[in-house]
Parts: C-alpha cells; sequence; structure tokens
C-alpha cells in the first residue's frame, strides 16, 4: 500500500509518501506528475517509505529529468537507511538530490 499527501504552494509542491513503492504501487505516483507543469520545486519527503522497488526509481529518475528539463527540481529528504542503501546500489544516489 502507498499513501501520497501532495500540498501545492505556488511554485513549490511537498510530497510526502508512506508504504511500499513497488510495481503494484508505482503507477499511483503518476498522480504526482499529472499535477507538473515542469518548472515547480518538489520536495518529496521518503521517511515512511519501507521499500523501493526498480519502478519507484524509475519514476524519480523520469521526474528529475522532466523537473530539470522544465528549471524546476526534485529533492527526496528523510530517506531511511535501508531506501538509500538502494539509492546508492543503483547508482541513483550521484543523479538524484537527496538531503
Amino acid at each position: 500500500m502507498l499513501n501520497i499527501d501532495k500540498e501545492k504552494n505556488g511554485k513549490d509542491i511537498a510530497v510526502t509518501l508512506s508504504g511500499r513503492i513497488d510495481t503494484t504501487t508505482a503507477p499511483q505516483l503518476n498522480s504526482i506528475e499529472e499535477t507538473l507543469e515542469g518548472n515547480e520545486n518538489v520536495v518529496v519527503n521518503l521517511k515512511d517509505i519501507e521499500y523501493i522497488s526498480s519502478a519507484g526509481l524509475r519514476f524519480f529518475l523520469k521526474m528529475e529529468k522532466k523537473l530539470r528539463a522544465g528549471s524546476g527540481s526534485q529533492v527526496l529528504t528523510n530517506v531511511s537507511d535501508e531506501v538509500m542503501e538502494i539509492f546508492e546500489i543503483s547508482g541513483f544516489a550521484d543523479i538524484l538530490t537527496i538531503e
């Protein structure tokens, strides 16, 4: 199960995710992308994400490309050690902005 909470304030979008991001739940993330024009600053709080699969990694890469192309940005925050390990092993820690 994946819960998504979005809050938009002008060009800033705060997204809080909780649960698991896997093949079954990753399509729900498209609701975030659908609200983007490409020039927003998106902060994604991953504090309560227990697991992320390659489907989740693909989504964050797609968001990164879309936002960069439109002069926006994406920052992932509060990443757990387990999820950070997945970002590091996959090489995504070097591509994405993680705080």
